[in-house]
């Protein structure tokens, strides 16, 4: 199979995993065992959900982002009509084996696009592995010991979400561990995945921080450290997909709400953040201090503009 979100793009993927499970006469006391990055255990887990009504799946996942967070997830889908994850299943895996070996095949880039599901969690969840992260934002992408203790971290939290009482299965309004994806979901599409999910996140984890600081419910000082933290890190905060407009002169990025709010009953639910560590759940975002965010993220524009 390819790696890369083009695995999830293309439908033809998992129906031919369906046709090998069907034609080796796989049950559901059998295993499926996958090794890849996030995109290729999320199709694959989604083929294997849905033959015989489930089918085992044992999860080795090989880049940052998925050890530290879509590798112990729930969640399992393929992409449609243009849509983010538009068919998928809840189905949490049998086992998952974090090896860090794999990473040592990694460049850099995709070192540092899976870091920002770490940075994500701890500041929904937990200030000091934030401060933690914080004073080792410039190594952690390279220090082998470093990453490994974020990526521990990092999947520990997501288990405690999903084993805990953070509705992971999603039967109640809110989306918590989505805080920075609703843009980051349309930011993908927009740019045909040219942006990893990582660098997608990282710059909608920005825009919601630059929303919260306009609204009033996060210190600027604050917002301005967790943008140094992911700066240092390695991630560009701007894109220039930021700025595409639809043919009526509206922002692309808009839409994204919309189709954010589509799968919990046309209900719009945001996490946002009053702190390092505290988030809360709105359910209206005003539009217009959307654009004035991005605005706000237009000041971190590279001086050589375009990627």
């Amino acid at each position: 199979m390819p790696g890369g979100e083009t695995v999830k793009n293309d439908i033809a993927h998992p129906l031919s995993l369906l046709r090998v499970i069907n034609d080796v006469g796989l049950d559901r006391q059998s295993y499926v065992a996958v090794i890849g990055g996030g995109a290729v255990l999320d199709m694959v887990s989604f083929a294997a959900a849905i033959a015989h009504r489930g089918i085992r799946v044992l999860r080795l996942p090989t880049t940052v982002l998925a050890q530290a967070d879509s590798g112990v997830g729930v969640k399992n889908s393929i992409n449609l009509f243009g849509k983010k994850n538009f068919a998928g299943t809840f189905v949490p895996p049998f086992a998952v084996v974090n090896d860090l070996d794999f990473l040592e095949t990694l460049d850099c880039r995709d070192r540092v696009a899976g870091i920002v599901e770490a940075v994500k969690v701890a500041l929904l969840k937990d200030a000091p592995f934030f401060e933690e992260i914080a004073a080792n934002a410039a190594r952690v992408a390279s220090d082998s010991a470093i990453l490994r203790r974020v990526i521990e971290r990092s999947a520990e939290l997501h288990l405690q979400h999903i084993c805990g009482n953070g509705d992971p299965f999603e039967l109640g309004s809110a989306r918590p561990l989505d805080f920075g994806h609703w843009a980051a979901h349309k930011l993908e599409s927009m740019t045909n995945h040219r942006l990893r999910h990582g660098e997608a996140v990282a710059i909608g984890i920005a825009l919601d921080v630059a929303y919260s600081v306009r609204k009033g419910f996060l210190p600027r000082a604050v917002a301005d450290r967790i943008v140094k933290v992911l700066d240092t890190i390695g991630f560009q905060l701007w894109d220039d997909a930021l700025e595409q407009r639809e043919r009526d002169g509206s922002h692309t990025l808009i839409t994204g709400l919309r189709e954010f709010r589509e799968p919990l009953g046309g209900e719009l639910h945001i996490t946002l953040l009053r702190g390092i560590g505290s988030s809360f759940e709105v359910t209206d975002m005003d539009e217009q201090l959307i654009l004035e965010s991005i605005d706000d993220l237009a000041k971190l524009r590279p001086a050589n503009v375009g990627r």
